[in-house]
Order: structure tokens, then C-alpha cells, then sequence
């Protein structure tokens, strides 16, 4: 039978820490949260490698991010106890569960119904009280709730939707992984009175998120 704590130790220890990730709030809580409760039963035993693992049917396309990489997203957000924080992408919940142990609270936006639901359910049962899963379009964010002080795109993008940049309070942050293959990296954007600016946080590559791939333009 796996030892899952020691496996979340050892994630923490031999992946998170290997990479920069120095936040102890951020090592604590993804030390804490049971990943292995948020993929398939045939996927439990491998729910803390260090790759993209797939999430909900096979052909859903969805996946957790590599838990380094996720690590240092949150890390590059800075996301403190008092924020109000949007995740897009929820997926299966665990983002969010990590996310609820260092924010004040969190709206999770997804828009597979059967994940909203399995999420749902599974914040519930993990005693999760300070966040919520709702069913909504990826690409337009959750204004309803916002604005937000961070807002975390939980997978790849071709481009960010003005929709979603629109949610952020002033000085408020976004991080997302932009791009594909060797070109992609994790960048912070930032609101202040001048707009939004961005700056590169690191490499990283993730897998697209749903509605967030950039058509191709014509060209003459």
C-alpha cells in the first residue's frame, strides 16, 4: 500500500525545495493537501511525480500541473492570507485546496461540469470551507465575485483575455505560464494606476488550457 505522506514529504523534500520553492507556507500546505484525491484510482500511485498528470477521462485534456512548477507559480504570486483569490482552471479541485491554506478565499472557475462537481465534493469532504468551485467559462474569469487580489491560471495559455486581466484590483497579481514547448515561461503581471505591466518570474512549460490557444493569423 503507498505511504501518501510519506510521498508528500518526499515531493516536498526532493522537488519543491530542489527548486527554489522557499515559501514555508507554500511546502506546508501542498505537504498537507492529499493529492492523490484529486486524479483516477489508476493514477494514485504515481500522484506525486514530478509531470503533468492527467486528470478526469482520457480524452478530457486536463492535467496537474508538475508540483514544482505549481510550487513555484504560487511562490511567484505571493499570495497572502488577507487575499481574495480567483483560480482559472480548477480541474478536479486541488489547485483550489492548496490555494485555501494560504488565501482568505477562493473562486475556482470551471467549465466541465463533472470536474465542478467532483471538486465540489471533494473540498467538502477535505473540510474545506473557505472555497468554492462554480461552473463558468475559463477564457471570461468570474467577475461576479472579483476584483481579485490574485488571480492564478491554473495551466498554459496562447494569450490572456482582457476579461481576466480586468479583474484584478489595483496592485493586484497574475501569474500564469504563457506559451508551448521551450518558449513557454511563468510571468507575474501586475495593475497599478498606469495599467498592467509583466514581467518574466521563470521557464516552464504546461499543457493548454481549454479556449486559451491563440488562432492562427492570416498572413499575405
Amino acid at each position: 500500500m503507498t505511504d501518501y505522506a510519506q510521498s508528500r514529504r518526499r515531493m516536498v523534500d526532493n522537488q519543491l525545495r530542489t527548486n527554489d520553492v522557499t515559501d514555508l507556507r507554500i511546502l506546508d500546505a501542498m505537504e498537507i493537501i492529499p493529492r492523490e484525491k484529486f486524479v483516477c484510482a489508476s493514477k494514485r500511485a504515481v500522484a506525486y511525480i514530478d509531470e503533468d498528470l492527467p486528470v478526469g477521462s482520457t480524452d478530457s485534456g486536463r492535467y496537474l500541473l508538475k508540483p514544482h512548477v505549481f510550487g513555484k507559480l504560487l511562490q511567484l504570486a505571493r499570495v497572502s492570507s488577507e487575499d481574495i483569490v480567483l483560480l482559472i482552471g480548477a480541474g478536479t479541485g486541488y489547485s483550489t485546496a492548496v490555494l485555501s491554506k494560504l488565501a482568505a478565499s477562493v473562486v475556482a472557475v470551471e467549465e466541465n461540469e463533472a470536474f465542478v462537481q467532483s471538486a465540489s465534493e471533494t473540498l467538502v469532504d477535505l473540510g474545506i470551507e473557505n472555497a468554492v468551485v462554480v461552473d463558468g467559462k475559463l477564457t471570461e474569469g468570474y467577475a461576479s465575485e472579483g476584483p481579485y487580489d490574485v488571480i492564478v491560471v491554473d495551466g498554459a495559455v496562447d494569450m490572456l483575455p482582457e476579461a481576466i486581466l480586468k479583474q484584478l484590483k489595483s496592485d493586484g497579481r497574475l501569474v500564469a505560464i504563457e506559451g508551448q514547448g521551450g518558449a513557454a515561461a511563468a510571468r507575474l503581471y501586475q495593475r497599478s494606476e498606469g495599467g498592467v505591466s509583466a514581467r518574466f518570474g521563470f521557464n516552464a512549460s504546461a499543457n493548454l488550457l481549454p479556449g486559451f490557444k491563440k488562432e492562427a493569423e492570416f498572413q499575405f
